[in-house]
């Protein structure tokens, strides 16, 4: 794929003209209330599946709407969190998998949370939470799912869980709740950011290639989906496109990250065809916190891959 976004001298000064709605912080404040008033309910199971090196468990708690969200918590064995923890988040229609698939952090001596996804999990990693809402009509996909209203759309939900995972995490005995970074690449990249800009006692964020930022401009550039959802759902309800915009706006996450704290570690890759380098200088810009990108030239949405595990390893030592 050829370079077909915006120029990479100019990337690093790009601005995204989304701003958020007038009731965005009531609105996320409300949402994030609501889910509080019911009890967090996180449960541990612990598991043997053939790994001697770490304990793992199988974890339950009580996301958006009081509804189970599962995941899994592996800490090396032992039970130490001396090097801080992490809370981790899956790319668009992947799950939780297998506890073997998540193995870098515990390698690094921290307790990873891995948190499923609801509703996904059948793209390519199997995943375990349902989403018991329904929707509007909506094109295949999640990206239209309760498009037509911020308080039905599909990612309040998961921004809501993602949050309350941060919180499962918070309620070990073993967890420092001051040392706690969030983690993810795409979709799981922009959810690691939402988070970290909603929960303020985050301390770091990594994120790659991440995804839902600038909408208005990733919808009618990205030549890949998940974005294309958007637009193929446009084009049938022609008369929606002011609302779903509209509704995008609250979870756009260059909404979000302005209120971030977390030091950032986030990469780029200049050949993103489904997350276009634009749109992730676009959050990267807005950033509140302290931060720094890693940019791959040649790399599609891949991002920078075992290249970038090593920069993130060496971020988390630093900071965490």
């Amino acid at each position: 794929m050829p370079f077909f976004d915006i120029n990479a001298a100019d990337l690093p000064r790009y601005r995204s003209s989304v701003v958020p709605p007038t009731d965005f912080s009531a609105f996320w404040s409300g949402t994030l209330a609501e889910a509080r008033e019911l009890p967090l309910d996180a449960r541990f199971e612990p598991v043997d599946v053939g790994l001697p090196l770490v304990e793992v468990f199988d974890v339950t708690f009580a996301g958006w709407g009081g509804h189970p969200i599962k995941g899994w918590y592996i800490r090396p064995r032992g039970g130490k969190a001396e090097a801080g923890a992490v809370v981790k988040f899956i790319g668009y229609n992947g799950g939780r998998g297998f506890p073997q698939e998540h193995l870098l952090w515990p390698a690094s001596g921290r307790p990873v949370l891995v948190m499923d996804t609801r509703g996904q999990g059948s793209g390519w990693t199997v995943g375990d939470t349902p989403d018991p809402v329904g929707s509007d009509p909506a094109h295949a996909g999640f990206m239209t799912r309760g498009i037509a209203s911020p308080a039905g759309y599909f990612y309040r939900r998961v921004f809501t869980d993602a949050v309350r995972a941060i919180e499962a995490l918070r309620s070990r005995a073993e967890i420092d709740p001051a040392r706690i970074a969030t983690a993810g690449g795409s979709q799981g990249g922009a959810l690691a950011l939402a988070a970290a800009s909603l929960d303020p006692g985050v301390k770091a964020v990594v994120a790659d290639v991440p995804f839902l930022c600038d909408f208005p401009r990733a919808i009618g550039l990205a030549p890949r989906d998940p974005y294309g959802e958007v637009s193929r759902y446009l084009a049938v309800h022609r008369d929606m496109v002011g609302t779903a915009f509209a509704t995008l706006n609250y979870f756009d996450v260059v909404n979000h990250v302005p209120n971030a704290r977390a030091n950032a570690l986030i990469s780029v890759a200049l050949m993103d065809t489904i997350c276009p380098p634009s749109t992730v200088y676009a959050a990267y810009n807005a950033y509140g916190g302290d931060k720094r990108i890693v940019s791959y030239s040649f790399n599609d949405h891949e991002g920078g891959g075992v290249f970038q595990e090593r920069e993130q390893l060496a971020f988390l030592r630093d900071v965490l």
